[in-house]
Order: C-alpha cells, then sequence, then structure tokens
C-alpha cells in the first residue's frame, strides 16, 4: 500500500517512504535525492518523491498507481543513466504485474502493458537524447 496526496504540476507527491525489491540488482548502490535502487534489489522511493502517475488515455485508478510509481521510477533511473536502457521492458513487465498484484483485471493489464511497449520509449531515453 503506498500513501500518497494530488498534486498540480504532478499528479502525485508520495507521503510515506515506499520500496521494493526488484529483479535487478545493480553492482552498487545507484540513483539520487529521491529514490536508489541497491545491489540486493531493493528499490527505494524517499517521501516527497512526486510522479505523474498513469499516463495517456487512461484512468487513474487505485489499481494502477503503485505500478505507475515504480515504474516512473525505473523510467527516471534509465534517464538519468543510472541503468541501461535496456531495462525498460522490464520496468514495463514490472508494471503490468504490479497492476494485477493490485487486483487490475488481466485485459486491461495486457492495454497497459502494450501501451507502455509501443509509446513510452521517448519517455525512458536519457536526458542527454532528448531535444531542446
Amino acid at each position: 500500500m503506498i500513501l500518497y496526496k494530488k498534486r498540480r504540476h504532478y499528479k502525485y507527491t508520495l507521503v510515506e517512504s515506499y520500496s521494493r525489491v526488484i529483479d535487478i540488482r545493480p553492482d552498487e548502490k545507484l540513483g539520487n535525492d529521491f529514490l536508489y535502487l541497491d545491489s540486493n534489489g531493493k528499490l527505494f522511493i524517499s517521501e516527497g518523491y512526486s510522479w505523474d502517475g498513469p499516463s495517456g488515455p487512461t484512468i487513474d485508478t487505485k489499481n494502477f498507481l503503485q505500478g505507475s510509481l515504480v515504474h516512473d521510477a525505473l523510467y527516471q533511473l534509465i534517464r538519468e543513466q543510472h541503468l541501461d536502457f535496456d531495462n525498460r521492458k522490464y520496468a514495463d513487465e514490472l508494471l503490468r504485474e504490479m497492476c494485477m498484484e493490485d487486483h487490475m483485471s488481466k485485459i486491461r493489464a495486457f492495454f497497459v502493458y502494450w501501451a507502455v511497449r509501443l509509446f513510452g520509449a521517448s519517455s525512458a531515453k536519457p536526458d542527454t537524447l532528448k531535444a531542446p
């Protein structure tokens, strides 16, 4: 369970820190002031982290928020070049898995997964590769 509040610029901000063990195991701890991934696969997202929730033509539902938090954090780590772009597929698969864990229907989770596979690449591209 996550605790969050709605925001203006970003839709949500964590009210309490959040962590989850994932299958990516870097050689050393990596990240920034708001999130990190350690060598044991612990993804830690600190209180105050803001994210925009589910993107695209979708509805923000409770069974989408936790997955969107982790997905956005992983895409940020990819964008900031802490993780290789190849990790994007894992992030998309984890989003689908987490949505189903939170009781999203398999059909909706399938469409969520394919939407990020087809249209999410630009959101994960490193900041240095984006046009000004």
